[in-house]
């Protein structure tokens, strides 16, 4: 489809959409909301299919290695935006001159570059690796004054090229058109492109043109040559590649010179960058991943079958519970899945394997907006309204908690997706779709299918079971005890973490070679220490497991060292069948960068949170679900700690995922909180609350077990890297759970009674000021 298509179509959304919320007719509303759930989910399945072409696979599933290096320049000299991408161009053509297809080569910041090549073998790895870090040369070389007579005459057969002389394509562009010709130019150097001290690219009278300065040395070679020279010209030449070919037009003394053509601004810019010459010293390779295609199929496989175990037990435990409801909910969700695929492929997004952590994660949390609903419904039939009022009533009171809890989790998916890098980018990326994706599916298709259920095909009375407790819970009259034991788990957590010291972080923070290796026999971890004994690293963390019946070992040891590992086991153990599947290897610059980034994150998601629940709430309510979130964040870390788990990047993103999911179920309660407080509930306040929580208790029950479902599934068959996001995800949810509870809600009531004010006071005052402020 054209782009204007496109954008007519998203006006034609666009104005359903208004015209669906303003519309107070309940036919034209129920029609309208029809069509634009079918517009919508036929435009997402034209896009999303087929799969296999319109979703693309990260290196992770599809295999292939990553590189990230940096520039690193001598002396004084800056890096610019024209330097870097002449630096792209460079890498590029020497990367495509290796015959590798589908290359993604990008700017990242002020001085990296990413490079990403699919399917490349052992050897292969290690030639790129050797082009990327290879010193560019820059030369300057004359060009033969008789160069088209003789190249034409050596082609006829009628003379021989001068032995000193080659020949060089020299690639140009004329009126916009590339042109190619041949120029004969010396074997020799007759500059080198280290004496040049600086180029930029400038505009005057005559057009666009190229400014550069030699150093002294440079200064005087350059003024001889030209003097020697006039009217002839000169190759300049970047990785033996012919550049420009300008012509000495007087002698150039005092080491500056113009180079003056037919220059467009983005010709001068280029010629200005190539005279730089940016990878005048070697590259430094900060950051390489590698996954072989079959660790990739496998991670596909395992992600696929996760999936589908957590999608049928959460749609067997909704229809269980739900019953017709259910139905309605399955048909909710399943637009949610086919929306996720369908902006995937329209964005052009990149499925990752946290991705498939993201899309199974997210399958849980799309009940939790039905459950609301759902929930409020059962309140609003046992008020004695029939179905049809219910049902607007439950969506109109359960919209307010659904919008806060999505959007409190938005705002650390958004920035997670800021911050992060990687494949920790590619989870939020689906997290993130498939929030919004959710938020459709629940508010309006599962709505207009209640619509036609009780408008149209008489629809009266639904039946549902019923976790709700039968008695109140004094939830708050424990939360001192609560407290206490949390405070001691804290204080343990974060004693075991600090003992642990250095050990608690994975190769993304330390630096060095993670690698991944499969074998056909079982290889015990003391033979395996004792063979990397031989060659100095018996210090190495190795840890094995057997996946998919494969026997797959890790082995964590310093920098530059996991080719030398493959290779000293596979001579020690020839029977064994050892393979390579992966090699993750990261500078200790990287890894200080991504400790500073990942706690940056980390508070500005705290901060979010807080600026936006203090509007939406009070401050009160925000410190709750701060200490909340806190809470359950040092918690989980402990655990992971006593569990011998290492940070790494997956494992940030677990953490800012319960941090997301900590909130979202923090902001239910509190809404429940709020709407009591604002309806003059009768009571104290800390009655009102305990009412509150328990009001919810079946909600969170629910919510937690369908997540808990899917990330259980995600443990036991999402294989080694989803198993350990899944670990941290299950830990976070009981111990979210817990804090919603016993934390979130207890910190309101403390901090209203500190300050010696009335917290319904305050709520109704901010209410009364909100209204006057509208």
């Amino acid at each position: 489809m054209s782009p204007f298509l496109i954008f007519l179509f998203g006006l034609l959304l666009l104005g359903l959409f208004a015209w669906y919320f303003f519309t107070e007719t309940d036919l034209r509303k129920r029609w309208l909301g029809t069509i634009l759930s079918l517009l919508v989910v036929a435009y997402c399945i034209g896009e999303a299919t087929p799969l296999k072409e319109n979703i693309k696979l990260g290196l992770d599933l599809e295999g292939g290695s990553s590189f990230q290096i940096r520039l690193v320049r001598d002396g004084e000299k800056t890096m610019g935006p024209d330097t870097q991408s002449q630096a792209v161009e460079v890498i590029r053509k020497r990367v495509d001159g290796m015959g590798t297809g589908e290359v993604v080569i990008a700017p990242q910041g002020e001085d990296r570059i990413l490079v990403q090549i699919p399917g490349l073998d052992p050897a292969g790895i290690e030639q790129v690796r050797t082009q990327l870090q290879k010193v560019a040369k820059l030369e300057f070389r004359l060009v033969h004054p008789q160069s088209e007579a003789l190249i034409a005459a050596a082609e006829a057969g009628e003379a021989i090229l001068p032995p000193d002389h080659r020949v060089e394509t020299y690639k140009d562009e004329v009126d916009g058109k590339p042109v190619e010709s041949k120029i004969l130019v010396r074997k020799s150097v007759d500059l080198d492109g280290s004496l040049v001290d600086a180029a930029h690219a400038y505009y005057d009278q005559s057009g666009y043109g190229v400014s550069l300065k030699f150093n002294g040395k440079g200064a005087d070679l350059f003024g001889k040559l030209t003097q020697e020279h006039v009217g002839e010209r000169f190759a300049i030449m970047l990785d033996g590649e012919v550049q420009s070919a300008p012509v000495i037009r007087e002698p150039i003394h005092g080491g500056q010179a113009t180079i003056s053509g037919r220059f467009s601004e983005k010709e001068s810019r280029d010629l200005a960058s190539v005279l730089e010459n940016p990878l005048s010293t070697p590259v430094r390779m900060e950051e390489q991943r590698s996954v072989s295609a079959t660790l990739g199929h496998d991670s596909i496989r395992s992600g696929v079958v996760a999936g589908l175990i957590g999608l049928a037990l959460t749609v067997f435990s909704v229809l269980l519970y739900y019953h017709v409801p259910g139905i309605v909910a399955i048909i909710g969700l399943t637009v949610n899945v086919v929306l996720l695929f369908g902006f995937m492929a329209m964005f052009n997004l990149v499925l990752t394997l946290p991705g498939i952590a993201g899309i199974i994660l997210t399958i849980g949390m799309a009940v939790d907006a039905n459950v609301l609903i759902y929930e409020r419904l059962r309140e609003e039939l046992k008020a004695g309204k029939s179905l049809a009022s219910a049902v607007e009533g439950a969506y109109s009171k359960a919209f307010s908690a659904i919008f806060d809890s999505n959007a409190t989790t938005l705002i650390t998916s958004g920035i997670l997706f800021w911050k992060a890098s990687g494949s920790v980018k590619g989870f939020a990326v689906t997290l993130t779709v498939g929030i919004i994706a959710s938020m459709f599916a629940a508010l309006l298709v599962t709505r207009t299918c209640f619509a036609w259920g009780t408008q149209k095909f008489g629809l009266k009375k639904i039946t549902m079971f019923d976790l709700s407790p039968k008695r109140l819970f004094d939830f708050m009259g424990r939360r001192r005890l609560c407290g206490l034991i949390s405070v001691v788990v804290l204080l343990g957590s974060i004693g075991f973490f600090a003992l642990r010291g250095e050990k608690n972080f994975g190769i993304d923070f330390k630096g060095g070679d993670l690698l991944t290796l499969q074998s056909t026999t079982a290889l015990p971890e003391a033979d395996i220490r004792r063979a990397l004994a031989d060659v100095g690293l018996a210090d190495s963390v190795i840890q094995r497991e057997k996946i998919l019946e494969k026997e797959v070992v890790t082995i964590r040891s310093p920098q530059d060292t996991g080719e030398k590992i493959v290779a000293h086991l596979q001579t020690v153990f020839p029977s064994a069948g050892i393979e390579s599947t992966g090699l993750d290897r990261v500078g200790p610059l990287v890894g200080r960068e991504l400790a500073i980034g990942s706690m940056l994150a980390l508070g500005l998601s705290m901060l979010g949170i807080l600026l936006y629940v203090s509007i939406r709430f009070e401050f009160s309510f925000a410190l709750g679900a701060i200490v909340a979130l806190f809470h359950d964040v040092i918690i989980t870390i402990g655990i992971l700690a006593l569990f011998g788990r290492e940070l790494n990047l997956i494992m940030v993103g677990a953490i800012l995922t319960i941090a997301g999911y900590s909130i979202n179920d923090t902001i239910v309660v509190f809404d429940r909180i709020r709407e009591g407080l604002q309806a003059g509930a009768k009571g104290s306040i800390q009655e009102i609350m305990n009412r509150c929580i328990n009001e919810t208790l079946s909600r969170t029950i629910l919510t937690g077990g369908t997540t808990l479902l899917s990330v259980l599934a995600l443990y036991l068959f999402g294989g080694p890297v989803l198993r350990e996001f899944a670990l941290a995800i299950l830990i976070g949810v009981l111990v979210g759970t817990y804090s919603s509870i016993f934390i979130a809600s207890p910190v309101v009531l403390w901090w209203s009674q500190r300050r010696g004010g009335s917290l319904m006071h305050e709520v109704r005052r901010s209410q009364a000021e909100n209204a006057a402020t509208v």
